[in-house]
């Protein structure tokens, strides 16, 4: 039996010095190596008291082949070297984070990490007040809050779907995937922030989640981004073909420019007026925090279509260009309708209309963002406090509180 003591005691010799310590280290390794497997190896030994069970499952494990599944990786054994990683088709090792190849995918997943929250520690006490007092809201306040938590309360669940069920399988590089499974996490929390809005103010709970079926302007937009995920989310489909490629790029420029960056606008901006004018406040300040998410969300999105795009220069050809284009058109034209349908008539200090140019403006952004030409010239943004909201690294009063800082919730504060 190996004795840890006896091997302390196997080298009583001075360090070695000079061009002799690096060897002499050396062979200390190859002697733990050598004792760590053999212990390792001593503990397979089926002893008296394992009982059948664990007898078995030693036997088990003496069969098992090490080397099987890793002929699917090709190059797998070898150490990664930066140049080899690529955003699709990577065949180098996906579960060696480091080197980084994309260092802003990394400081993503940090900064997300940093921002995190949990629904539960915003107050809805005044917002409960509010929507059971017959004379809180008017009518029209009432049905932007219905609609949105509608909308969102499953939009959130569409997006978590397609990241966990395709995008994280198909993106081959771990630094980018790392902050997808962020990502990912914060779309949970953000149904779960949904959800208790929803509970919190005694909603019909059937009613609300069940909008993106029932009610046409929600059940549009859920229907065109579910199209895009129809072909990636079969477990047979690989990339690895230009028809394939362009297929994942699809359903990149969708849900990030399109999903997460034109069909959250309208709702959000509806929302967070109403909490600058101290309406709502807590569903208000929930949206704030999901909103500064989404727009990490749609930066990384942005970021990870353009690298596949400079990486696969053949996969951008004109006839991709123009079906992207109509992409984010289609979706600011279903945003548009959702406008109009949410807000009939002037409210909070907007209308239909200013939420049209705000939408033609975001539109604008996501196209030049991917290297498009805008189709909608001479739009201004009609809400820049917006912007405001957004920008995470500023202090700012908000719904009379003021964010000390915005990191870890048990760090929020408040005066």
């Amino acid at each position: 039996m190996l004795s840890w003591d006896e091997f302390d005691k196997e080298d009583d010799a001075q360090p070695a010095k000079g061009a002799n310590a690096g060897h002499a280290a050396e062979a200390a390794m190859d002697k733990l190596d050598s004792a760590g497997a053999g212990a390792a190896q001593e503990a397979r030994a089926v002893t008296a008291n394992d009982s059948a069970a664990v007898a078995r499952a030693k036997a088990a494990l003496d069969k098992l082949d090490v080397a099987e599944g890793l002929a699917e990786l090709e190059g797998s054994a070898a150490r990664v070297a930066v140049d080899e990683k690529r955003m699709i088709n990577c065949r180098a090792d996906l579960n060696q984070l480091v080197p980084f190849k994309y260092d802003w995918a990394w400081q993503k997943y940090l900064d997300g990490c940093a921002n995190h929250w949990m629904p539960q520690e915003v107050n809805m006490t005044a917002d409960i007040a509010t929507w059971r007092n017959p004379e809180g809201l008017t009518d029209d306040e009432r049905r932007i809050v219905m609609r949105n938590l509608g909308f969102f309360s499953t939009a959130d669940s569409l997006v978590a779907n397609n990241l966990a069920l395709a995008v994280y399988r198909l993106i081959t590089n771990p630094e980018c995937r790392q902050y997808i499974l962020r990502q990912a996490f914060e779309e949970a929390i953000h149904t779960h922030a949904y959800q208790y809005c929803i509970e919190s103010l005694g909603m019909d709970e059937g009613e609300i989640f069940n909008m993106y079926h029932e009610i046409p302007s929600v059940a549009k937009k859920a229907a065109w981004g579910l199209k895009y995920t129809r072909a990636i989310s079969d477990p047979e489909f690989n990339t690895g073909t230009p028809e394939t490629d362009k297929e994942l790029l699809r359903n990149l420029i969708a849900y990030y420019c399109v999903l997460e960056g034109i069909f959250f606008y309208c709702g959000f901006t509806q929302i967070l007026s109403m909490g600058r004018r101290n309406k709502m406040t807590g569903v208000a300040e929930q949206f704030q925090y999901i909103l500064r998410d989404e727009s990490m969300h749609l930066n990384f999105g942005i970021d990870v279509i353009n690298q596949i795009k400079i990486e696969n220069p053949h996969l951008w050809d004109a006839e991709l260009k123009e079906e992207a284009s109509q992409m984010i058109l289609q979706g600011t034209q279903l945003e548009i309708e959702y406008a109009r349908d949410t807000m009939p008539r002037g409210v909070l200090g907007m209308n239909a209309a200013m939420m049209e140019d705000y939408l033609k403006f975001i539109a604008n952004r996501r196209l030049s963002q991917i290297g498009l030409k805008e189709e909608y010239p001479g739009t201004t943004n009609p809400f820049p406090w917006m912007s405001e909201i957004m920008d995470l690294k500023k202090e700012k009063n908000f719904f009379e509180t003021r964010v000390i800082e915005y990191q870890t919730g048990g760090a929020l504060s408040w005066d």
